[in-house]
């Protein structure tokens, strides 16, 4: 077995181990949210097969029924394709990196007709290239970005770690999803939010450009979780139901050697118990009241997110081009 079969494995091995079935929280939104870790933290990479519907309703012990629903619905997220007669891949090009590699083709395109028109001109390449370093262009009209979160403090700690990222003359906001609900700011030109996001998102405002933004644990989250002592009672606790496999899964991926994990949701019978018994309380977000109550005994930190560098860079810079060239071309001509 080649080392990427082997990760491959290692990472489906992990997504069966996320499914409680004692959790108020439906399977099938554990399953998706467990695949969709895998998918944003890279242990899922772009061209990977997924079992078959059937192969991964045997390996986490549910219905094809319900492994089915999960499959169409990351699809119709554009976390995965369908190829006819091979399975399920995760996808490998996106709407925004299709737009950005078929505007690289045309710039290759542009270049060369424009190396061509020189040597009609009688100017060399390398005259040419000098001529294009000191060329003004045209200028980028600014982008006007919003970033959308469950919480205002986090979000706008996610926005300060895109914003080094941006072109010049570009600006991100922060807010929550709360605060959409009730009326979007003018003048946004790209709306951005984790994936778990993205239906509520794309539910209010589906006319607006939309670029999912991919978390991964801090730096901090990481070393805390790598730090758990090896013989500890773990409770992992989440203010959404939703959030709850994804966490799960980020635990085992950075604490794989603890082997005492149980899962807690807000408002779930018996979590107040669940956390009083353990000895260390990683908690999500928004889940900061529960200091306030915990023992003298018990370790807790909290389990937070920071946008993922390279999906900056390989997505949400794209989707930005993309999105400026569409307003470019909607100027009234001059």
């Amino acid at each position: 077995m080649t080392s990427t079969q082997e990760q491959l494995e290692q990472a489906l091995e992990r997504i069966v181990k996320a499914i409680d079935r004692a959790s108020s929280v439906p399977v099938s939104v554990q399953l998706r949210g467990a695949i969709e870790f895998g998918i944003a933290s890279g242990e899922l990479p772009a061209g990977a097969r997924l079992p078959s519907v059937r192969g991964m309703a045997a390996r986490c012990g549910l219905s094809p029924v319900t492994v089915s629903g999960v499959y169409a619905a990351l699809q119709d997220a554009g976390h995965t394709e369908a190829r006819v007669g091979s399975g399920s891949f995760v996808s490998g090009a996106g709407p925004a990196r299709m737009a950005g590699a078929s505007r690289l083709r045309l710039l290759d395109r542009k270049i060369a007709e424009l190396v061509r028109l020189g040597r009609e001109c009688g100017i060399a390449p390398a005259e040419l290239g000098l001529r294009v370093s000191v060329a003004q262009g045209d200028a980028g009209l600014p982008m006007r970005l919003l970033l959308v979160g469950n919480f205002q403090d986090a979000t706008e700690a996610y926005a300060r770690a895109v914003r080094p990222h941006l072109a010049e003359g570009d600006t991100i906001r922060a807010t929550t999803l709360t605060d959409i609900a009730a009326g979007l700011p003018e003048g946004i030109d790209l709306i951005v939010a984790p994936g778990t996001l993205r239906p509520r998102v794309h539910a209010l405002y589906p006319k607006v450009p939309f670029q999912e933004l991919t978390l991964i644990p801090n730096e901090a989250t990481r070393v805390a979780l790598a730090s758990i002592p090896t013989d500890a009672r773990v409770v992992g606790y989440t203010y959404f139901p939703d959030f709850l496999t994804i966490m799960k899964a980020g635990i085992t991926r950075f604490a794989p050697h603890v082997s005492d994990l149980t899962m807690a949701v807000r408002g779930e019978d018996g979590a107040a118990g669940t956390v009083a018994a353990a000895d260390v309380l990683v908690y999500a977000t928004g889940a900061e009241y529960l200091l306030a109550d915990i023992g003298p005994g018990l370790t807790a930190f909290e389990y937070r997110h920071t946008p993922d560098t390279q999906s900056i860079r390989r997505d949400l810079l794209p989707a930005i081009e993309t999105a400026r060239a569409g307003l470019k071309q909607k100027e009234p001509a001059t």
